[in-house]
Formats: structure tokens, C-alpha cells, sequence
């Protein structure tokens, strides 16, 4: 029963920002590694951040790297991707995901949003 739905996507002009959420359910939400990743128009699913459960320690990939920041509020069960300065390479369905360890591939998160799109047009 767990569950992880995102929210914030949508069409923005380059230079703009976004903020995405994600709701996380029927998990130990204090306990897991949070993570943001992507998928473009004929690419595989990349990596875009990560965040441990203390919401201090972060990583990025170096596409977003002072960008992109990744935020979690444990009394909400949510996680949050402030996306600043968007390039139209930014594209991509993001999807949310969790894990009850540290993790940065897909693979190492058994737990998926479905996730939303982000459009950014020159």
C-alpha cells in the first residue's frame, strides 16, 4: 500500500522555475532516502537528487547541480524539487522515489511515483 504522488509539473519558459512535490503513504516515510529522478523523450531514467532521512545530506546530478534543490518535511511525508534557471534539456517525466537505504540508480529504489511532467520550452 504504499504510495508516492507527485505533483507541480508543468509548462514553463526557460530561465523559470517549478516546484514539485511528492506525498508519500503507507511507508516509514522518516526512515527512507528520498529521491528525484527523470526521464526524458528517448532516454533512459537518470538520477537528478537524492536526500537522506536527517534532510540534510543531499546529492545532485551534475546536470542540476546549483539548480535543482531537494527538500523533505517528515511531519508532512512529502519531498520537494525547487527547480530554478530551467533549460529546455530539463524536459522529462520526474518521478519520485523512495528507499529505506541511500541510494542514486534507479534501481536501488523499490518504491515509484507515477510521476508528472515538466515542459520547458525555449
Amino acid at each position: 500500500q504504499v504510495q508516492l504522488v507527485e505533483s507541480g509539473g508543468g509548462l514553463v519558459q526557460a530561465g523559470g522555475s517549478l516546484k514539485l512535490s511528492c506525498a508519500a503513504s503507507g511507508l516509514t516515510f522518516s526512515s527512507c532516502t528520498m529521491g528525484w529522478f527523470r526521464q526524458g523523450p528517448g532516454k533512459e531514467r537518470e538520477f537528478v537528487a537524492s536526500i537522506r532521512r536527517n534532510g540534510i545530506t543531499t546529492y545532485y546530478a551534475d546536470s542540476v547541480k546549483d539548480r535543482f534543490a531537494i527538500s523533505r518535511d517528515n511531519a508532512k511525508n512529502a519531498v520537494y524539487l525547487q527547480m530554478n534557471s530551467l533549460k529546455p534539456e530539463d524536459t522529462a517525466v520526474y518521478y519520485c522515489a523512495a528507499r529505506y537505504a541511500f541510494g542514486t540508480t534507479p534501481g536501488e529504489y523499490p518504491y515509484w511515483g507515477q510521476g508528472t511532467q515538466v515542459t520547458v520550452s525555449s
